[in-house]
């Protein structure tokens, strides 16, 4: 049975906004949120309460400035959603990144209309689109879906 896929053009800042990273405080799953019309950034961890807040603005070649990255950057927190994958890393900002990428590898069909050569899938490391490393991949995600 093929399973299908239709890119939906997102770029990687469809998902960096809103970022499931491992707590600074008690090592499981907490949130890191931008507001970059506020040019702020929070972390907050459900399990053990820790909660902080930063501005956006950050230091790249000397130069400051508030941009939009990736919200675990704001904090240098590790991501929730990685895992070494052979010699490469597997990563996912959040669930929705995550169930995105599913979709993705598990599909035998993947049809791309009206790219613009800046989507999320365009920009993935080869690995993620090996049909061999199809199985093994889905394994991971598996494990990453149900990391507590």
């Amino acid at each position: 049975m093929t399973q299908r896929f239709q890119d939906q053009n997102h770029r990687l800042s469809h998902f960096q906004d809103h970022v499931d990273v491992v707590c600074p405080g008690c090592g499981k799953k907490a949130t890191v949120t931008a507001d970059h019309e506020k040019k702020e950034a929070r972390i907050n961890c459900l399990h053990c309460g820790y909660s902080k807040i930063t501005g956006t603005a950050i230091e790249v070649l000397g130069m400051r400035g508030h941009l939009k990255v990736a919200a675990n950057a704001y904090f240098d927190a590790e991501l929730w959603y990685t895992a070494p994958f052979k010699s490469e890393e597997f990563v996912a900002f959040n669930r929705e990144h995550l169930d995105y990428l599913e979709a993705y590898i598990s599909a035998t069909l993947r049809e791309h209309k009206d790219r613009t050569h800046f989507t999320l899938l365009e920009k993935l490391p080869r690995f993620y689109h090996e049909a061999k490393n199809r199985d093994a991949l889905l394994k991971l995600v598996a494990k990453l879906q149900n990391k507590k």
